[in-house]
């Protein structure tokens, strides 16, 4: 008879489980297919028709370019002593612009009061390209710390769940506890290490602030609710990027300043690694079916947020890296990331035997997370040498 319970429970719960998922994957279709048609007709409303001009009516006859412009194109060469015109090479450089940039129109005889503006020299064209280009230390860290958790809130369906009443989806809640803790972990370090030269210098105002906000009980209901005091983090960091592009703020990409944020990621993965293998509790008592699943989606969540955070710190530090031949490790810590966020169960989380029929989710999560804290713990002894 206990026999027959437990089987009759287990059947029970199974269904149970099935039901809900499917109700919820019906309503994420439905509320997906509200958002496409309403975001259309938005669209479609607040979109003019533009025209485009086409090719041929951009380019100027030769009869209008001056007479130095045709000389220039000729197999001449040009005569020695004399300075040769740099019209040809401003002419080239706007005719690769796309139509939709930002380029003037190319003067003719026909101008207004028949007056010809001087073009622009290739010097001050290649001094202008090359200033649009150069890029800020910090605004693709910056970007990446804010982005995971700016999804989470923001442009999930359902947004930020951990505190919601009626709780139907808990792994979606454990993935987003997996990307607060890696943004409340890089924000730490971004306020304490990256954005000041050392510990007598004091936080950036922005920071501190955005850390203080971070650390609210992320299923707290209310008063302040975690979503607002979040969003507010997120705002605060955005507000020290804009300071960063006027210059008006600091980033220091050494490699003293990314050792402490690799070892806390080093130690955060410890922590998912530990979960994903361990068949007890600290208390001894086994790991229990309805834990297993939070294990996993935390996992997940810690390695979704670490493949955009890492991507970011191989750009901004890449000099460093290079330095120190650290970009090729970083590469397979992302891509050992990567591969965790690929794994994707079908309807439910199973943890049967090693050897057992069914699979061992729990496992097959912990192999890239372990790769993942190798390839960091290598690039942590590379950069401390």
């Amino acid at each position: 008879m206990t026999e027959f319970k437990k089987f009759a429970t287990q059947r029970i719960i199974i269904g149970l489980l099935s039901a809900a998922a499917v109700l919820w994957l019906i309503g994420t279709v439905l509320g997906l297919l509200g958002k496409s048609e309403s975001t259309t007709t938005i669209a479609a409303k607040q979109s003019p028709a533009v025209h485009i001009p086409s090719a041929q009516k951009l380019q100027p006859s030769e009869a209008e370019l001056p007479g130095k412009l045709l000389k220039a194109d000729s197999t001449e060469p040009a005569p020695i002593g004399k300075e040769s015109n740099p019209q040809p090479d401003a002419q080239q450089a706007d005719s690769g612009k796309s139509v939709h940039g930002a380029t003037s129109a190319k003067p003719s005889d026909h101008s207004t009061g028949g007056e010809k503006s001087a073009a622009p020299s290739s010097a001050a064209i290649s001094h202008t390209l090359n200033s649009s280009k150069k890029k800020i230390p910090g605004v693709a860290f910056v970007t990446a710390t804010i982005q995971p958790l700016s999804y989470e809130l923001n442009d999930r369906f359902w947004g930020w769940r951990p505190n919601d009443i009626l709780n139907f989806t808990d792994n979606v809640n454990s993935f987003q506890l997996g990307v607060l803790e890696v943004t409340r972990r890089t924000t730490v370090t971004l306020t304490e290490r990256l954005s000041r030269t050392g510990s007598v210098e004091s936080l950036n105002k922005n920071l501190e602030r955005a850390m203080d906000w971070l650390m609210t009980k992320p299923d707290r209901y209310w008063f302040p609710s975690p979503e607002s005091r979040y969003e507010d983090a997120l705002d605060e960091i955005a507000a020290y990027r804009n300071n960063l592009e006027n210059g008006a703020a600091v980033f220091y990409s050494r490699a003293d300043t990314l050792l402490p944020l690799l070892t806390s990621y080093d130690n955060l993965l410890g922590s998912c690694d530990e979960n994903l293998i361990k068949t007890k509790e600290s208390n001894g008592e086994p790991v229990r079916w309805s834990r297993v699943d939070d294990y996993f989606y935390y996992a997940k969540g810690v390695a979704s947020a670490l493949e955009t955070i890492l991507e970011a710190v191989m750009e901004d530090f890449q000099p460093t890296l290079e330095t120190r031949h650290g970009m090729e490790i970083l590469h397979h810590a992302i891509a050992s990331c990567k591969r965790a966020t690929e794994i994707e169960p079908w309807l439910f989380i199973t943890d049967s035997d090693y050897s057992g029929f069914l699979a061992n989710h729990r496992a097959n999560m912990a192999a890239p997370i372990s790769h993942a804290r190798f390839y960091i713990e290598v690039l942590i002894s590379v950069l401390s040498t």
